[in-house]
């Protein structure tokens, strides 16, 4: 028992010594912990483990930072800040890689340091797989060179010298740009244009570590597998960024604020046009249109066509009149871009102008915008913008309604465009004047002020008389001017040919109905326009099937044709045929089928119908165009005379005939007729003719008819082959036939004709 307690009490005293030891070897590691922490930790001391929340911060934070790095283009690899961080992450990717459900074996061994056979394993399943990856990737490569050498020589760029540089057509395509960025020694900072941009995915990155605070919050490992995915898989990529070549990368964040830096562009434009239009003058005009051809080539035609006439129309339409020299020049570098850009330049300005003057007109006001509006489109007619088919339908409605307003607005037109209208149609003109006159006597005597309307008729009557002094304040010469600087830079841009738009007031005013049809390319999805498909369709639920049947024995083999040969064949009379086929919006070779079907028409007639002849007419009134499509038809029949039935052979004469008595046509259209080879159908023809014209006509009209071809050197064979058929074809036929009254009176009329076709070479030797 002695002994046994003695063994007892040393055991006591030894463990009490080895617990002292123990206390003091920890008091003197707190101590000294923070100096020699790093080097005396070989299982003295006990080391808390990390938890694994702190495990996810530090692994959020690291790869942020990773991201970060990875967007700002810097090539420097971010390491983990601790081992334990490595290992962390390491075992996230290798449980992707691996199958679902991993044993707790081997989990253990990839914790364990001390057991190297066994962490071994994974690191070879995954360098077997890298190396594959390497050798698909270097097989790619080669394929992908070969293919570009094979590129290189259907291009031609393998013979190139200086192969270091790029060819010039790359430069000038912007391919340049593209080959820099996907270049393998380029950094993503070539996805940035400017500063700008670099500065605004720096704060983004920004943002995006305030969004990930309540990430922080969440422990679910779920958020954690996938997060660590998506970083394997940047990781994964041969360590470069992915480059979109489509465009530069805009973050998540901020994809919504295109709207913004578009209409920051928008505004930038404004500014630079704003600012060319302001220093707008006669001698910067041709500098000034180059800036805005160039800012045409260089941004969207529908944001540049907008923005200049917004800001045209804010410079020149206000509530006090506006000086008409501004106005002048404004239009005018409207109409030099309208040449030298396009149509659609010029329609769009005269669109917004006169939907404008309508809105205007409409709502009567004490302003001057109404005025300042008429006298830019009396500007766009003067300088080749617009047909003057507007400007007579704006007289018309101006006209009819007959207010004092309309009145003021009637007199600024016929000051700034009126001896231009006499020169392009002297008879609408002429039929204007007197509706015009007409309502003066109708409706002017309710006005209690007569002296406007009695100005108005004196101006009318100077512009029927070609009397410019009459007109109190007109002025031609800077008009003339502007006109002369517009045909040196239209010829020199546009080869000066005729880009006017021939368009009337309720096409423009219903251009959301019926189409913007004068401009070439326009798109429609609206309502079909009427042309040889939907014709059709129109033809078949208008007209008869009697008239179509009809149509089709006439050869009218075109639905264009037999449209036309429908509306002329059904219309109450020739007005109404007149107002249906120009309502049909035929253009060019469409509109020419008119004159064919008109002149088939009425040749095919067993008897001559004068309905044809005053449709042709009203045609050759309405536009040039019209003439000289008659004309040219008419010089064919000439050709074929001698092929022609009897029936057909008169009606020509009496159309002709009709067209010469009416001023439609000159004479100048039997200049094609050949007096020194005359065959039998041909003297026919003139015989019938010309005494035809000589019976009917007064003396006072013969000299208009036939002095129309006076004084112009180019129709010299023509007069005096016309004088030399007259003395010896027409009047010694007449004179062997007998009735010497009919020869006497046809022999005064035809000294009449004779004279009147010399009258102007006269006054030139005079």
């Amino acid at each position: 028992m002695k002994g046994k307690w003695k063994q007892n009490t040393n055991k006591k005293k030894g463990n009490e010594v080895l617990e002292k030891c123990l206390v003091a070897v920890d008091e003197f590691i707190k101590k000294n912990a923070g100096e020699d922490d790093g080097e005396n930790d070989h299982g003295l001391r006990f080391v808390k483990k990390k938890s694994r929340k702190d495990m996810r911060k530090e692994t959020r934070k690291f790869k942020k930072a990773k991201m970060k790095n990875y967007y700002e283009g810097n090539k420097s690899l971010i390491e983990p800040p601790n081992e334990e961080l490595e290992k962390h992450t390491k075992k996230k990717r290798l449980k992707k890689k691996k199958k679902p459900k991993v044993d707790e074996e081997e989990v253990s061994t990839s914790e364990a340091p001390e057991q190297p056979n066994k962490s071994k394993k994974p690191s070879k399943k995954v360098n077997t797989l890298q190396e594959s990856r390497k050798i698909a990737l270097l097989e790619a490569n080669e394929q992908e060179d070969r293919e570009i050498k094979k590129l290189e020589r259907c291009l031609g760029l393998n013979k190139r010298k200086n192969k270091k540089s790029l060819p010039q057509s790359f430069v000038t395509d912007g391919l340049d740009y593209i080959l820099g960025i996907l270049d393998s020694g380029s950094n993503a900072e070539g996805m940035y244009d400017e500063d700008e941009d670099m500065e605004m995915a720096k704060n983004n990155f920004e943002k995006l570590e305030q969004s990930d605070s309540e990430e922080e919050e969440e422990d679910g490992e779920e958020e954690e597998e996938e997060s660590d995915e998506d970083m394997g898989s940047i990781e994964d990529e041969t360590k470069t960024p992915e480059i979109v070549t489509s465009g530069k990368y805009v973050p998540p964040h901020l994809r919504n604020a295109g709207d913004d830096k578009r209409r920051a562009e928008l505004e930038k434009m404004k500014r630079t046009v704003k600012g060319l239009v302001n220093r707008l003058s006669e001698p910067n005009m041709a500098w000034i249109s180059g800036q805005l051809e160039e800012l045409y080539m260089s941004s969207s035609r529908k944001d540049m066509t907008d923005m200049l006439t917004e800001v045209l129309l804010s410079a020149c339409v206000s509530s006090a009149l506006m000086p008409d020299r501004l106005l002048m020049e404004h239009v005018l570098l409207i109409s030099i871009l309208h040449h030298a850009v396009g149509l659609e330049v010029g329609a769009h300005f005269l669109e917004t102008v006169v939907r404008q003057f309508d809105e205007v007109y409409k709502n009567p006001s004490e302003t001057k915008e109404c005025d300042n509006l008429i006298s830019i489109i009396c500007h766009l007619y003067n300088f080749q913008v617009v047909h003057s088919v507007l400007v007579f339908d704006i007289l018309k409605h101006l006209v009819g309604d007959f207010r004092e307003k309309d009145i003021e607005l009637v007199l600024l037109v016929l000051r700034n465009v009126g001896f231009a209208l006499r020169k392009d149609d002297a008879l609408a003109l002429k039929e204007l004047i007197c509706e015009g006159q007409r309502k003066a006597v109708d409706v002017g005597t309710k006005f209690q002020d007569q002296t406007r309307v009695r100005f108005m008729l004196e101006t009318m009557l100077a512009l029927k008389n070609n009397d410019m002094r009459k007109i109190p304040g007109y002025d031609p010469e800077p008009m003339e001017k502007l006109r002369k600087l517009q045909r040196t830079l239209v010829q020199r841009r546009a080869g000066g040919s005729d880009m006017k738009l021939r368009v009337s007031l309720d096409n423009l005013l219903a251009a959301d109905q019926i189409g913007r049809w004068w401009i070439v390319g326009s798109s429609w999805s609206g309502a079909p326009m009427i042309g040889e498909q939907n014709a059709s369709k129109e033809s078949e639920g208008k007209f008869s099937a009697k008239v179509l049947d009809l149509a089709r024995k006439q050869r009218m083999n075109t639905e264009v044709r037999r449209n036309i040969f429908c509306v002329v064949m059904t219309s109450e009379d020739f007005m109404d045929a007149f107002e249906k086929l120009i309502r049909m919006g035929l253009k060019d070779k469409q509109e020419r089928e008119i004159v064919n079907v008109l002149m088939d028409c009425c040749l095919q007639e067993k008897t001559f119908n004068g309905y044809y002849a005053v449709l042709g007419e009203k045609f050759c009134s309405h536009d040039r165009r019209f003439q000289m499509t008659f004309q040219f038809s008419l010089w064919d029949k000439f050709r074929d005379l001698s092929s022609l039935p009897s029936s057909t052979f008169s009606n020509l004469v009496q159309l002709v005939s009709h067209f010469l008595q009416k001023k439609c046509l000159s004479l100048s259209i039997l200049k094609v007729i050949e007096f020194g080879e005359l065959d039998k159908a041909t003297v026919r023809f003139l015989r019938q003719l010309l005494t035809k014209l000589l019976r009917e006509m007064e003396p006072e009209e013969l000299v208009s008819v036939f002095g129309r071809i006076s004084g112009i050197p180019k129709l010299g064979m023509l007069r005096e082959g016309l004088k030399l058929f007259i003395s010896h074809f027409l009047l010694k036929s007449l004179r062997s036939q007998g009735a010497a009254e009919q020869a006497e009176e046809l022999t005064e009329r035809a000294k009449v004709a004779s004279r009147a076709m010399e009258a102007k070479e006269v006054k030139l030797k005079l």
